[in-house]
């Protein structure tokens, strides 16, 4: 089962866009966002929907999520 885990990001916002930058786990560690591959709203397993960011870090695919209504970044652990 996947839990839910809070992240901190860094992002640009231009233009009504938001470009997530950098990832910062629960421990501190920073991680670059190399380039974003996807952005579309799509389903959580965890229920209701939120804006995805299909992002390369270090060479892996990562999926971010941002909940505009609650102003929090997540993604899906395991």
């Amino acid at each position: 089962m996947s839990d839910r885990v809070a992240l901190t990001v860094v992002a640009r916002f231009d233009g009504g866009k938001i470009r997530p930058l950098q990832v910062i786990d629960g421990e501190g560690r920073r991680f670059t966002i190399d380039k974003i591959l996807d952005v579309r709203r799509a389903a959580s397993k965890f229920g209701g929907s939120a804006i995805r960011y299909t992002c390369r870090i270090a060479a892996r695919r990562i999926p971010i999520y941002f909940d505009e209504w609650h102003n929090v970044w997540w993604c899906e652990g395991s």
